[in-house]
């Protein structure tokens, strides 16, 4: 019944002037950055867990990932149930120490070998970050900001290497990656010297950067923060110390959907960023009340990103990612849940009859402009979702879950 309800939804879409056809073409042109650390709770593979940084994982749901095998084997599950062909995001603390541990700042390209290998095996780019978190030299909430220089160098060298890493990951891939610095400094009661900690941080930063990376196999972002838990009254780099230096550095800025406040909207500040700086990496994320990164859904601060970047034409200027944890469900399912609802958002900014919404918003035809943007809701989108599923030769509807349940009692329960 389900495969025959789009030639209806095509021609509904026609009549708005869409083309189905096309838009799917370009739906599958898309690549979603897959973060590593949904399928272990941000835990990483160097033995002593997460801790710090503001960072907090709840649940304890049975079958996380505990090797680099096993998460990479939860990967697998759940991009066969994803349509589409994606990446990998990947933190430095996953790296594979099979050939014995080293410390944060002698990470080397070997250590991520084993991760580049798969990703070539399944036709996956990867991203990348420095680890500022979760290790002693971070347990005072400050890292690259450290009055101490000691610790800031090893954190400085420790974006260094990361650098060095992710360049060599983009071209043995074929494929740029996207390095991405987010750091937790900053101080959960009230400072005194906002001013020092932040001139630190420029400088760290200009020192990690100081290499000029070729820009086919690497690009440079920075990531801002609200507030942490263990920074509430203040956060070293805030939006406008990165908006700021990305500006000045040309660097892309990272816009994390649960790194603002709960009445701002991410999505109207994607037309002003990208006015000054090159691109942008977004982190698509859910939080409630705070930055709690829960499981995206296809919900309306969501759809107005994708909206915003499909109005504006930025897609080719934006990079997509998903950073959320949750502990309490299926892991493998939080992946499929997300990055489906991604991408069901993404249909749906596609599917708008934007030439036509566009003339009347010249015309000052404001009337109409709203009337058809009511209309359109009810438009059958599903079922251009679902034709898009069986040509990305993935499970329609419900049947994804079966064989999350499946794997779950196959390969999850046993761990």
């Amino acid at each position: 019944m389900r495969d025959s309800l789009y030639p209806i939804a095509r021609e509904l879409y026609a009549e708005h002037g869409v083309d189905t056809e096309a838009v799917l073409s370009q739906l599958a042109s898309v690549a979603v950055s897959l973060h590593c650390w949904q399928g272990d709770d941000v835990g990483g593979f160097e033995g002593d867990g997460l801790t710090g940084g503001g960072i907090q994982a709840t649940g304890n749901y049975p079958g996380k990932a505990r090797t680099p095998g096993e998460l990479r084997q939860d990967l697998e599950k759940a991009l066969s149930l994803i349509p589409g062909k994606h990446r990998l995001n990947l933190h430095a603390c996953y790296a594979d120490f099979s050939g014995g541990k080293v410390d944060r700042d002698a990470l080397e390209v070997k250590h991520f070998q084993s991760w580049i290998d798969w990703c070539k095996t399944q036709g996956l780019g990867m991203d990348f970050n420095p680890t500022y978190f979760s290790h002693p030299l971070a347990n005072d909430g400050a890292t690259l900001t450290h009055a101490d220089e000691g610790v800031r160098a090893f954190w400085i060298r420790h974006g260094i290497a990361c650098r060095e890493i992710g360049a060599e990951m983009g071209r043995q891939l074929g494929s740029a990656t996207v390095t991405n610095v987010w750091i937790p400094d900053g101080s959960k009661d009230l400072p005194v010297d906002r001013k020092g900690p932040r001139q630190r941080l420029e400088a760290s930063l200009d020192e990690i950067f100081r290499k000029e990376l070729p820009t086919e196999h690497h690009l440079d972002a920075v990531e801002s923060k609200l507030f942490g838990i263990g920074s509430e009254s203040y956060v070293v780099g805030s939006n406008e110390f990165y908006l700021g230096y990305a500006v000045s550095r040309s660097k892309l800025v990272c816009l994390d959907a649960g790194h603002f406040h709960p009445t701002e909207s991410v999505a109207d500040k994607i037309s002003s960023v990208l006015q000054f700086v090159p691109e942008i990496l977004l982190h698509v994320s859910r939080g409630v009340r705070w930055d709690s990164d829960h499981v995206v859904i296809l919900d309306d601060p969501t759809k107005a990103i994708m909206e915003e970047l499909v109005r504006g034409g930025f897609l080719g200027r934006t990079h997509i990612g998903l950073d959320f944890f949750d502990a309490s469900i299926n892991r493998v399912a939080a992946w499929v849940i997300g990055t489906r609802s991604t991408l069901k958002a993404l249909l749906l900014a596609l599917l708008e009859p934007a030439a036509k919404l566009r003339g009347l918003e010249a015309e000052g035809d404001f009337t109409s402009r709203l009337a058809i943007l009511e209309e359109i809701k009810s438009l059958p989108f599903g079922a251009v979702w679902d034709e898009y599923c069986r040509r990305q030769d993935t499970p329609v509807g419900e049947d994804w879950l079966r064989e999350v349940k499946r794997y779950e009692s196959d390969v999850l329960s046993k761990r």
